[in-house]
């Protein structure tokens, strides 16, 4: 029908578009955003569907090479009037990290879903159809706007900044931990529970920061720190234990680092919970605050890379990166 409002599609690959190969059995990719679209017949009992083919690749392609255009093109369609809000398809491998670079650099109020699948077309199970008529009935919902970037899969609406992966093939695998859904897909309407309180909108600079992740692990000798700083990183993400604590040698590297001018931010690699300056001993997180280190609040260290890849553009003053993390 003519009257009935527009809803944009934007393809980008991973599972929810791929199919067994006939010959190797196993996924690949193989469908676009419009043969994806043309398998949920009902989307047109709700609204017209544009389809945006923008990639068809696994999501582990996804990255920073790809990320600014994306956000410059779902950008674009939302400024459209006619367009009510738009469904980003999605690999679940870096769904999470795709949706908070969008939520960091859309500024429009209406609704941006991101729906992966865990189970490729071929599967007789498979819930890629499901999960994107739930996401067209999320944007048609009241309530729907000013949410800011979601990733909902199985129902459930998770917010783009505290959404994590947490399990390898489960369809519930999208959660939002202790801090919990924005709402849920039910059978008869759409439930909107709360909203994010810790959204921020930063420019899309003309080139993102280059920054590297560093874990600590058992034994960590500081020279994948060093490597990453001689190899021109502009900043480093260390994956800390617990409050955001490494071991000496990994401490005494990330001091090098900073004093070269490299901004250095702690995050925890622990699921729950924040980075907190607490241990003095050395490599505590106390003594990392004290040399120089920024502190990830309760980001993990995929998020706290995608925070710094736009925020270094704008500032390297510590202070000033601190309350981007802080917000």
């Amino acid at each position: 029908m003519s009257d009935q409002p527009i809803i944009a599609i934007v393809a980008t690959g991973g599972t929810i578009a791929m199919k067994n190969d006939p010959v190797t059995g196993a996924p690949v990719p193989a469908l676009t955003g419009a043969d994806l679209a043309a398998a949920v017949p009902r989307l047109a009992d709700f609204a017209r569907i544009e389809v945006v083919e923008f990639a068809n690749v696994p999501s582990a392609a996804m990255g920073p090479a790809l990320w600014p255009s994306l956000s410059r093109n779902v950008a674009e369609l939302l400024a459209r009037p006619e367009i009510v809000g738009a469904i980003v398809l999605h690999g679940t491998d870096t769904l999470d990290q795709t949706a908070y670079f969008l939520d960091l650099t859309l500024s429009s109020d209406k609704p941006v879903v991101m729906v992966g699948a865990q189970r490729n077309a071929s599967d007789a199970d498979a819930d890629g159809a499901r999960n994107l008529l739930n996401a067209a009935r999320q944007i048609l919902a009241p309530g729907a706007r000013d949410m800011g970037v979601t990733v909902t899969l199985n129902h459930n609406i998770n917010a783009a900044r505290e959404v994590r992966k947490t399990h390898t093939n489960n369809v519930e695998t999208f959660n939002s931990g202790e801090i919990g859904f924005l709402g849920h897909v039910d059978e008869d309407r759409v439930v909107f529970a709360r909203k994010s309180l810790r959204r921020q909108t930063l420019p899309l600079p003309e080139r993102l920061a280059r920054v590297e992740i560093v874990p600590m692990v058992a034994g960590s000798d500081g020279a994948q720190l060093r490597h990453a700083v001689a190899d021109g990183a502009e900043g480093v993400v260390i994956a800390a234990y617990g409050f955001g604590n490494v071991n000496e040698a990994l401490y005494e590297a990330a001091v090098e680092a900073i004093a070269a001018g490299v901004t250095v931010i702690v995050a925890s690699q622990v699921a729950q919970g924040r980075a907190l300056p607490v241990y003095g001993f050395k490599g505590g997180g106390h003594t990392l605050l004290q040399a120089g280190a920024v502190f990830a609040d309760d980001l993990t260290p995929d998020k706290a890379r995608v925070l710094a890849l736009l925020a270094l553009p704008l500032t390297r003053d510590r202070g000033a990166l601190q309350t981007y993390y802080d917000r």
